[in-house]
């Protein structure tokens, strides 16, 4: 239905108008389009790159580091800490940090003012300057539990005796994480660099609550930015060809990491 819907004009009411590839013949040549897969660079950046590196490295110094010193509690512990942003709703979330952000009173403007910072204070989400980095750090925040998680789990699967061989040869931490843990958790990986990838694409309810993709379109997305034509703008047709497009990068990029996935098993066995 969607996709017949991107070849009509409709205003969501009364009769549809067929009107072939215009809407995306339109599409294309619609800068704020192009604008909004700029923003998904970002948000890529913010949910897949950033996240992955980071969880990685806090799973094993959890599962290496401070599970063997403190205890599997206390990694069980900051693990749940790490995670909790992802079962926060996005509602919540936005609200706290709307507040934290706020220009005027906010909480962080009135941490930099408190401690002699007064010149770094910002209108965070409000400047066309600051609005995407700010949204990415928190896009950071929320999502950095979830590689924790996956990679955690991962780590639990791999043979101990690796890391027993490799100390006992003399190699320090970084030698074992790069020779040991990073081939043995190379599935893992792929899952969560896929599954992050396509919620950076689609990503909507965090720009939703916290800027509305304004100011301008310096935090717009394809998702929100189909969201507006199909509701605020009464554009049906043409949030519908946003929304086809969306579809079909997600479903080649997919195809693509699960193409590379099974290429490095077949690397492996062979």
């Amino acid at each position: 239905m969607n996709l017949g819907l991107s070849l009509a004009k409709w205003p969501g009411i009364g009769e549809l108008t067929w009107i072939g590839f215009d809407n995306y013949t339109e599409l294309f040549a619609d800068d704020a389009f192009w604008a909004s897969f700029r923003n998904s660079v970002a948000m890529i950046v913010a949910m897949v790159i950033a996240p992955t590196v980071i969880g990685l490295i806090l799973a094993a110094v959890l599962f290496d580091v401070i599970g063997k010193r403190f205890g599997g509690r206390s990694a069980s512990a900051l693990r749940a800490m790490y995670y909790l942003p992802q079962i926060i709703p996005v509602a919540v979330a936005g609200i706290v940090w709307g507040w934290i952000l706020r220009p005027d009173n906010g909480a962080l403007n009135g941490l930099l003012d408190a401690v002699g910072l007064d010149g770094l204070a910002q209108n965070w989400l409000g400047d066309p300057d600051t609005a995407m980095p700010t949204v990415m750090a928190i896009m950071v925040w929320v999502q950095i539990g979830y590689p924790v998680v996956i990679f955690m789990a991962a780590l639990q699967r791999v043979d101990p005796e690796l890391y027993e061989a490799a100390e006992i040869d003399g190699a320090g931490w970084f030698r074992r994480f790069r020779a040991i843990t990073l081939p043995q958790i190379r599935p893992e990986t792929f899952v969560v660099t896929l599954t992050c990838t396509i919620a950076a694409l689609k990503v909507f309810g965090p720009i939703f609550v916290l800027t509305r993709g304004g100011p301008g379109n310096a935090t717009n997305v394809p998702s929100y930015f189909a969201y507006q034509n199909f509701f605020e703008k009464a554009r049906v047709g043409y949030g519908a060809a946003i929304a086809t497009v969306l579809t079909l990068i997600i479903i080649v990029l997919s195809i693509v990491f699960i193409r590379a996935q099974a290429a490095s098993e077949r690397k492996d066995r062979g």
